[in-house]
């Protein structure tokens, strides 16, 4: 297993700790914002993994950096807007409707929040992710997402104009 594995530790302040710790530290957060950018628990999983593959996989240069944590969301978010990409084209090209199955209401995690999340655009739906959701400053979620803090700003402001809107007369 992946995280079973220990390499050298990273810098964290003062303290430092091993892939392991990182590891544990980061993979069910990184899970949670991927279901929330994609509903899906299985792309989440494999996109978490593989940021997480990644970053072991360059450990000695990731640990070095000021915000590894950073750093692996941000591959992440590449990895599955890559994927959606990918799945994307293979669909036109497949010239196939899309075979979309509702999460099922039962899901604590599907909630009419969540519902309404995932049909923001893909930039507020990742500001709002990676702020609300992950709990990053707007600072880190500029990082993150390689835009100015103001853009973020103003992508939040119309992200939640748009799930008020969303929610308006839903059971909370």
């Amino acid at each position: 297993m992946l995280h079973a594995i220990t390499r050298p530790r990273e810098r964290i302040g003062r303290a430092a700790i091993d892939f392991d710790t990182f590891f544990r530290a980061h993979h069910q957060r990184l899970i949670a914002c991927g279901l929330a950018l994609t509903g899906d628990r299985e792309r989440a999983r494999e996109g978490a993994q593989e940021a997480l593959s990644r970053a072991f996989r360059d450990w000695d240069r990731v640990q070095q950096m000021d915000e590894p944590g950073a750093w692996v969301r941000r591959v992440l978010v590449n990895v599955l807007i890559d994927e959606g990409r990918r799945a994307g084209r293979e669909r036109r090209l497949a010239g196939k409707a899309v075979d979309v199955r509702p999460v099922p209401d039962h899901d604590p995690a599907w909630t009419p929040l969540m519902r309404a999340i995932r049909a923001l655009p893909e930039r507020q739906r990742l500001a709002v992710v990676l702020h609300y959701l992950d709990d990053l400053p707007v600072a880190q979620v500029a990082a993150a997402m390689d835009v100015a803090e103001g853009t973020v700003k103003t992508t939040l402001f119309h992200a939640r104009a748009s799930l008020a809107a969303a929610l308006e007369g839903e059971e909370r």
